[in-house]
């Protein structure tokens, strides 16, 4: 597989693996045996890292004239994008991936044009690195900063998303990264013309081609030798299904930014204004089905129910969307709603379809009880004109992101004004949320003295 513009940087042989003790020496002149996955993988990394240290010191007008020339490079490659990409989709259909998973794995002229925006967006973002995040003068004359610094090399294994391919790049090209990708099989095609297409764009621009690499053309053994290579990879970011983001989590040396499943949750309150409540949880639920931060259960204070689930039902099947309710929510079920009874997995699901869970609640506290028991810690939201409610909504639910009176499709890193995003990050420790910029760097303390010793 072609990943990037093999003439436009210098070779970097893969090392061979030495002759085991005893073993009988190759003939002079034979072929070198073909590196495996682990130590191709690793020299991918050690490529990546010196990339990353050309790019540390780049000034910002640099980063942002390339950023520029990513997305005019993709808009001018847009048919043979597409192209790729159709394949991808025709495997995807004669496989029987689900209708919200294409729907993540396609492209069309308008999202390349969405996502090269995307890279203009960011190069017109402040940059993070050196920015000073505190600092002070010391009573003995020190004097000290806080700055933000690259973390280095970013992994990325992620699934059927080819724009988190030119997202990853973008965020980690302005944040002073390099980034090595696995993308995945359903997207594999798509990924290796994306990745040579911005990896041309790169050496025409004066940068190492190596920031930017794809691990694909290893499967699953690239993924596991990514996952091994500490030392040589700074972090590690999963973004798919729970599967994939587990068995990173857990098989994974090098350390590890958690993006989180979305089981996502509305609540409606008792005081909730229905017109505007229903606009918010169709907009939450069916503005576009297959992402994290697409509602997958909905909660109904029972002062609130018989005013507000009737329409709801009847406006969520209208948009096709099943709903797996309670009792109570059922016996308030028009005739004609598509309803069936939810068991205990419908609470626990990140659906990823047109089916949403739902459950009328008797105070407050159970609704706050059942996001507690069955949340991801992604987002919730509630609906409320009662202001002490939604003071103990956000105070109480223990997610990425909290929203009031506003749709849980806005956890998104473009939406909150960071530029694109690397993912959403549930985990608690560096980064919480939406991934952009900043999330990207770390920082290093320089102190200044004047021949200064400790006593």
């Amino acid at each position: 597989m072609t990943t990037l513009d093999e003439t436009a940087r210098p070779a970097a042989a893969v090392a061979a693996p030495s002759t085991p003790a005893g073993a009988v020496p190759a003939p002079a002149g034979a072929p070198s045996p073909a590196p495996g996955p682990e130590d191709a993988v690793r020299e991918v990394a050690r490529r990546a890292k010196v990339a990353a240290r050309a790019l540390a010191t780049a000034p910002r007008a640099r980063k942002d004239a390339a950023l520029h020339a990513l997305a005019d490079a993709l808009v001018a490659a847009t048919d043979e994008v597409l192209a790729a990409n159709a394949e991808d989709l025709g495997r995807g259909r004669a496989a029987g991936t689900s209708p919200a998973l294409l729907d993540r794995l396609a492209l069309t002229p308008e999202r390349v044009v969405g996502i090269a925006d995307a890279l203009r967006e960011l190069a017109a973002l402040p940059d993070p690195v050196g920015e000073v995040v505190r600092g002070q003068t010391l009573p003995n004359g020190l004097r000290l900063r806080q700055l933000r610094v690259p973390l280095g090399v970013v992994g990325m294994i992620y699934e059927a998303r080819p724009n988190v391919t030119v997202d990853a790049v973008g965020l980690a090209l302005k944040s002073g990264n390099a980034v090595v990708l696995r993308g995945g099989s359903a997207a594999a095609r798509s990924n290796e013309v994306v990745v040579a297409v911005l990896g041309r764009a790169l050496v025409a621009q004066g940068l190492p081609a190596d920031l930017v690499q794809s691990i694909d053309a290893w499967g699953r053994e690239g993924a596991v030798a990514l996952m091994r290579a500490r030392g040589l990879v700074d972090v590690l970011v999963p973004r798919g299904g729970a599967d994939l983001i587990r068995t990173v989590v857990e098989q994974s040396t090098v350390p590890v930014i958690e993006t989180g499943v979305g089981n996502v949750h509305v609540y409606v309150d008792a005081s909730a204004d229905p017109g505007p409540a229903l606009e918010v949880l169709l907009n939450a639920k069916t503005q576009r089905l297959g992402t994290c931060n697409t509602a997958e259960t909905l909660l109904v204070h029972a002062e609130a129910a018989e005013g507000f689930l009737p329409g709801a039902l009847t406006a969520l099947t209208a948009a096709g969307v099943t709903v797996h309710g309670d009792a109570r929510t059922l016996a308030l079920a028009p005739e004609g709603t598509r309803a069936v009874p939810a068991t205990d997995l419908d609470w626990a699901t990140e659906y990823l379809s047109a089916d949403l869970a739902v459950r009328v609640v008797d105070t407050l506290d159970d609704a706050l009880e059942h996001i507690r028991r069955w949340s991801s810690g992604h987002t919730e939201a509630i609906l409320t004109r009662d202001l002490a409610a939604s003071e103990r909504f956000v105070a109480e639910v223990d997610s990425a992101a909290v929203m009031v009176n506003a749709s849980t499709r806005f956890t998104d890193g473009g939406q909150l004004g960071l530029g694109a995003e690397i993912g959403i990050s549930t985990q608690k420790l560096h980064a919480r949320g939406p991934m952009g910029l900043a999330e990207l760097t770390t920082t290093k303390w320089v102190v200044h003295g004047d021949g200064h010793v400790r006593p």
